[in-house]
């Protein structure tokens, strides 16, 4: 059973292996500091992504790289955006998409599947089945990631697709770490989004109580 989901990390190096562990580590952690609505979110999953970036860039894996490139900017974006505040009311708390977030999320959406099919061909890496899936998948990602960075409850929903694609597909690719921590994404990303639904209720009531 061992060998059947680690065996393909016999011809990695220990400083991948190391380094794989590592980014899943800081990865959960994010996630879970996400879910908590922590500000902390930002800075491990900066680690993370950073890790990430470099390992699937070298494993020629351009469509993974590229998201994990695309969350380390985000994060920046979302760390900034989290911490402002109007005197000492948090500007941007917890909400719902807007009509006019709708629209630019499918805009990411669409603009994000055609880069990454450019690229691919550019690159001529449509040569196997999980390439198609990587297009799609990181589409779903890229407005995951900018949702969260809003602080939309949504971005849940999106990063609960992404999850559950993932798993499977990153242990075909060979990376059973990164397939494991995608399942255990999958569950805290369930409760991120209950949890945050809570406390966008209670803010409801507290608006109306006003």
């Amino acid at each position: 059973m061992i060998d059947y989901f680690f065996s393909q990390y016999d011809t990695y190096t220990t400083f991948n292996i190391v380094l794989e562990i590592t980014a899943v580590i800081f990865g959960l952690f994010s996630v879970w500091f996400a879910k908590k609505d922590n500000i902390l979110v930002f800075p491990t999953g900066l680690v993370s992504t950073f890790i990430y970036a470099y390992l699937l860039w070298q494993w020629e894996l351009l469509g993974d790289s590229m998201i994990n490139g695309y969350y380390f900017i985000m994060s920046i974006y979302g760390w900034y955006h989290w911490t402002r505040k109007k005197g000492d009311a948090i500007e941007f708390p917890i909400a719902t998409m807007t009509n006019k977030e709708k629209i630019t999320a499918i805009i990411i959406f669409v603009s994000t599947i055609v880069f990454v099919i450019i690229v691919y061909l550019y690159f001529n890496k449509f040569t196997n089945w999980y390439s198609y899936v990587d297009t799609f998948l990181t589409a779903v990602f890229f407005v995951g990631m900018w949702l969260m960075a809003k602080r939309k409850i949504e971005n849940w929903i999106f990063w609960i697709i992404g999850d559950i694609i993932s798993i499977p597909l990153y242990f075909a690719k060979g990376y059973t770490f990164t397939s494991f921590q995608f399942l255990i994404f999958t569950i805290i990303a369930v409760y991120g989004y209950l949890e945050w639904k809570e406390i966008l209720n209670k803010s409801k009531i507290l608006e109306v109580e006003k």
